[in-house]
């Protein structure tokens, strides 16, 4: 299956690339004719859609499911029924995709099956479930137990939560982690509709990415429905001491009773994000948008799972200034939820499409010139990945990726997101922001509740561009071809011109001038209105100018960055200063806190790069990130184990 993945996508990659040459004789108004030819071969289309990471196939598909579950945290262990509706026309079996599931029973339309069959053990994909069927079988219902150990799952004991007084469970499914809890067809390419059943401790909620209760019930036994077919990766589960304020008509957060009240004033413009959402792309078709603050081993900023979005603790800062993250994981709402990557290969169509409509949201609701930090830090975020990537792994930074037995978590960097976005933006620029607002509309309305590859989105974008247009993007330059193409548009903004004037003030000060301190103070009543975004523009700039242990100490004294509350200030500024020698003015409460923050935040985004700049140092500082690491780390997701593994075994 992979070879014959692999060989149509490369026959597929010559013939795109051999006909998107310019023709020499091609009017202005002439559409470019690239794809047609090309998708309209079945066997091409076919193996683009073809997914390396399921053992499943399209022969006999799963329309909607069923799950009655019992969740018990003394033995970290789910014990369910997965119920799956076939789609009519199946074929002669079904395949599902599980990964360290005890199954003990399989039942088809109702009838004990004795001949299905478990095989292989894919360290990466698990096993295949097959399930042998006659051609008139509606129904297949698994009954199994999760690993104590399951990928997906994160097991909170009462003493790491806020309140100390319940245990906490969540999910995290996506990519392809969905078959560490159910048996299911893990694919974004395949969708369903479903019903549950789960049964909790009774001093504990229950929540879904479906229909939510707002609060506890006596029984411990809470139902739920997903009347919108989704994908296996948006599957979600979490459990906890939870309690729920509304936001709106259609929106709510839940969190621990220590968090919800921060939660819903940090949150409280959703509403307005759905309106303006809504006003760009189309209606909104998911019901309802509330969102689940998480513990902080999150691994991620945020999980779009529809109907509750999952969100790190580390956005409620109380100023509001981070909900951009908000805005992203509604965006998903239309990019990824919506119209979905077929395979994890196309993780840009969901990601740079979700960052682009981000922007979009930002700007409606905070104006241009917030908008305009969030695509210039986009921007530098890309810019200091390339230089690694470019170096250790060019295919990577091409947009259309080629996982073929890697793992689909290794796609998720900046390229998907930051490449993606900055793409998009120069088809706007070229086109215009009108005409690209009503292309991205009927997109969205036309493959709604659909799965998009590359090469669909780019027969659609045809379309829409004349030839000429067509070659000044370079659009086959921009998805097929590595780095950054020489025309990615600069984003600028007016709001960082002062930073970038106190960053050279900074570095051009001697710090052991006895003046220095003056010279490069900026008075409080210009900094107290500094973001997070100038924040982290100023940490950054300093890193990139080459500030010295001097300089650090000077801002440090400054603005005292070191006791920042703002996560997003603490992680930059630490991942800064542990490249140096620099211990802050005293080195108790130096170590103290760079062991507290790594002991107690498990965001991918902060803890990976600030081990990194430890990994870099003398030996000293090599064995302590190994302590502070080998502390911490059960109390990390998997998925953050995982890359923080890699990372020191590299470096060590």
């Amino acid at each position: 299956m992979n070879k014959l993945f692999a060989l149509a996508l490369t026959a597929f990659f010559a013939l795109v690339l051999t006909n998107c040459q310019p023709k020499e004789s091609t009017e202005n108004t002439q559409q470019p004719a690239i794809l047609s030819s090309v998708i309209a071969d079945t066997s091409v289309r076919a193996a683009l859609f073809l997914d390396p990471h399921s053992y499943s196939t399209m022969e006999s598909k799963v329309t909607a499911l069923h799950w009655d579950a019992k969740v018990d945290f003394e033995t970290e262990i789910i014990s369910a029924t997965a119920q799956w509706t076939l789609q009519e026309g199946h074929g002669d079996s079904v395949i599902f995709d599980a990964k360290n599931l005890d199954i003990s029973a399989v039942l088809v339309d109702g009838d004990i099956s004795t001949d299905w069959t478990l095989e292989g053990n894919d360290e990466l994909l698990g096993s295949a479930l097959i399930i042998p069927l006659n051609l008139a079988a509606k129904q297949v219902s698994i009954s199994y137990k999760t690993s104590p150990t399951a990928e997906a799952l994160q097991w909170y004991p009462a003493s790491l939560t806020q309140g100390k007084r319940q245990p906490f469970l969540f999910t995290q499914s996506q990519a392809i982690l969905a078959r560490t809890w159910i048996p299911c067809q893990d694919r974004p390419g395949v969708r369903f509709t479903y019903t549950a059943k789960v049964k909790v401790p009774k001093q504990t909620l229950a929540l879904m990415s479906a229909s939510n209760p707002v609060e506890k019930n006596e029984t411990g036994v809470y139902e739920f429905n997903m009347p919108q077919p989704i994908p296996s990766y948006l599957l979600a589960l979490g459990v906890g001491d939870l309690e729920f304020i509304a936001l709106g008509e259609r929106s709510g957060v839940y969190a621990e009773p220590e968090m919800v009240r921060n939660a819903s004033y940090e949150f409280s413009l959703t509403e307005d994000m759905i309106r303006d959402a809504e006003a760009l792309y189309g209606p909104y078709y998911w019901g309802r948008y509330d969102m689940l603050v998480l513990p902080p081993s999150f691994p991620f900023g945020g999980m779009e799972n529809p109907r509750l979005t999952f969100l790190t603790p580390t956005v409620v800062v109380g100023d509001r200034s981070l909900v951009s993250l908000i805005a992203h994981e509604l965006a998903h709402s239309w990019s990824g939820n919506l119209v979905t990557n077929a395979t994890w290969n196309d993780f840009w169509v969901n990601e740079g499409f979700t960052v682009y409509f981000e922007m979009r949201i930002m700007e409606q609701l905070y104006g241009q010139d917030f908008a305009d930090m969030l695509e210039a830090l986009s921007y530098d975020d890309l810019q200091n990945e390339l230089a690694s990537m470019l170096e250790e792994d060019p295919e990577a930074t091409k947009l259309k990726q080629d996982l073929v037995g890697r793992n689909p978590d290794d796609g998720v960097t900046a390229i998907p997101y930051d490449k993606g976005f900055h793409f998009l933006r120069l088809c706007e620029n070229t086109v215009g922001r009108e005409n690209w607002d009503v292309f991205l509309k009927e997109y969205f309305d036309k493959y709604k509740f659909k799965t998009m590859v590359t090469e669909v989105f780019l027969q659609e974008l045809a379309a829409l561009l004349t030839q000429e247009q067509w070659n000044e993007i370079g659009v086959e330059q921009w998805v097929y071809g590595t780095g950054l193409p020489v025309n990615c548009p600069f984003p600028a903004s007016n709001r960082f011109i002062q930073v970038d004037q106190a960053v050279k003030m900074m570095l051009t000060t001697d710090p052991l001038d006895a003046n220095a301190k003056s010279l490069v103070y900026l008075d409080q009543e210009v900094t107290i209105r500094w973001s997070t975004h100038e924040w982290l523009r100023y940490v950054r700039g300093l890193e990139a100018g080459g500030a010295s242990e001097g300089h650090y100490a000077l801002a440090d004294f400054n603005y005292g960055l070191s006791g920042s509350p703002n996560p997003e200030i603490v992680a930059a500024w630490y991942t800064a200063i542990l490249k140096t020698g620099f211990e802050g003015f005293d080195t108790a409460v130096y170590t103290a806190k760079v062991e507290s923050f790594l002991g107690s935040v498990g965001r991918r985004k902060f803890i990976v790069p600030m081990y990194a700049s430890m990994l870099e140092g003398d030996e000293k500082r090599q064995e302590w990130a190994k302590r502070i690491y080998m502390n911490a780390r059960d109390s990390y997701h998997p998925l953050a184990q995982g890359t923080l593994d890699d990372l020191f075994e590299e470096a060590l």
